[in-house]
């Protein structure tokens, strides 16, 4: 790898604009899935783009949801007394990486096992605090998802 700075994940992903597209994808495609749709019945229509926000963040992007949304722990309270099943997690996961491929996010080995084990991370502490019936005290600052053991994304062998 030359000596170039590693980008960030979110940089990586094609930063906002790149996000929003996702999570409008998907939140179209939730409305239409028998399993999902009953879950976000009332969302708000801004939803999707605050959903593109937290992603970002916790992708290494600006910390714009924390600033305007309340952070992680504003998140965690969205889900609790949702009681969430398994089933609507993994089939939640399922779409949303779908929507991935269907938008061009990246798809090199790096950069989709980072952002799937976040995804992975995320959507089972969404299903443990949806089995609460209040927020915990939880200050714990927004999760940052980095490279991993990988160290960045592969760019391939140095040119001579």
């Amino acid at each position: 790898m030359s000596g170039d700075a590693i980008p960030s994940l979110y940089a990586w992903a094609g930063g906002q604009a790149a996000l929003d597209r996702l999570t409008d994808t998907f939140y179209r495609r939730v409305s239409e899935d028998p399993l999902l749709a009953p879950l976000f019945a009332h969302m708000d229509a801004r939803h999707p783009h605050f959903v593109a926000l937290f992603l970002a963040e916790v992708l290494g992007g600006p910390a714009d949801y924390g600033h305007e949304r309340g952070g992680h722990r504003a998140m965690l309270a969205k889900h609790i007394g949702r009681h969430l099943s398994e089933t609507q997690r993994a089939r939640w996961m399922a779409l949303l990486l779908e929507c991935a491929d269907a938008v061009g996010l990246p798809d090199d080995p790096e950069f989709r096992s980072a952002f799937v084990g976040y995804l992975e991370w995320g959507t089972r502490l969404a299903v443990l605090n949806s089995r609460l019936e209040q927020t915990p005290q939880d200050d714990s600052p927004m999760p940052r998802w980095g490279w991993g053991e990988t160290g960045g994304p592969y760019r391939g062998p140095e040119e001579s």
